[in-house]
């Protein structure tokens, strides 16, 4: 009886969730989402990003592990959809861009060589408005309306712009130029460690930025996030705005997350 109890139990978390890619420069992450929680099931799984990462390789990884999570009592249905993060900009399942991946991604259609390859509807979508998407749904941007904008700080600038819980794609806010430079080139965590600043010298940096965002857009909140916002009580406190400026909490399931939120709604997946 217990046996049962918990096979119908997986079945019940199974047809709730989707799995969840999220594929960068060095490694590719996978999971299973509970779309109701946004929450992983279980342990999530990586591998390497193969070298040279062309889209045939890394294909074959994105199978790997969707056929590993798959595998697992909890994993959902062979129906369900696939999302998957790409570090590019992606109009129409297409890739117009290629951030520390192969050259040869730029004007692949992403959506169909993987849907090709997995036998399964697969939606892609840029790494920034994933991790975005799913901090603005269930992260501590949940609940907020209006313009709520996600700026990541890594080796670039990336940013997710949410309207009232829905994703306006491909807005690349680190490329916006600053006293004639491309800001993410001023403003990143790598621009930071590059030039040597302490977090009084950065924060005057990330000032000019957000400020010069905060003009653009008036949004009701900023959600901070990369890894460097694991330091953040080192430098959002020093800085001065009127909009409400906080951490992201989801960290690094964000990507795998978003990519399973985004391809639930696409297809109209019900949980």
């Amino acid at each position: 009886m217990g046996e049962m109890d918990d096979s119908r139990k997986a079945a019940k978390k199974a047809a709730r969730s989707v799995l969840g890619i999220d594929i960068g420069g060095t490694g590719t992450k996978g999971g299973i989402v509970d779309l109701k929680k946004g929450k992983l099931v279980g342990d999530r799984v990586r591998l390497d990003t193969p070298k040279p990462s062309t889209p045939e390789a890394v294909a074959e990884v994105v199978a790997a592990l969707v056929e590993e999570l798959s595998a697992r009592p909890e994993g959902p249905p062979p129906h369900a959809p696939v999302g998957v993060t790409f570090p590019a900009i992606i109009r129409h399942g297409v890739a117009l861009s290629a951030a520390n991946v192969d050259p040869s991604w730029i004007g692949t259609d992403v959506d169909r060589l993987l849907s090709e390859r997995l036998g399964r509807e697969v939606q892609v979508i840029n790494d920034a408005d994933a991790a975005g998407l799913a901090e603005a749904r269930f992260g501590v941007g949940a609940g907020r309306g209006g313009t709520v904008l996600v700026i990541t700080l890594g080796t670039g600038i990336g940013s997710a712009f949410i309207f009232d819980g829905q994703l306006v794609p491909n807005v690349e806010l680190g490329h916006l130029e600053l006293d004639g430079f491309d800001a993410e080139t001023k403003a990143s965590a790598t621009a930071r460690e590059r030039d040597g600043l302490d977090w009084d010298e950065y924060a005057v940096r990330l000032q000019r930025y957000f400020s010069h965002v905060e003009f653009l857009f008036s949004p009701e909140l900023f959600i901070v996030g990369g890894g460097i916002s694991k330091r953040s009580e080192d430098f959002l406190p020093k800085l001065k705005l009127a909009t409400e400026i906080v951490p992201a909490e989801l960290k690094n399931n964000a990507g795998i997350v978003g990519a399973a939120l985004q391809a639930a709604h696409h297809f109209n997946y019900r949980k």
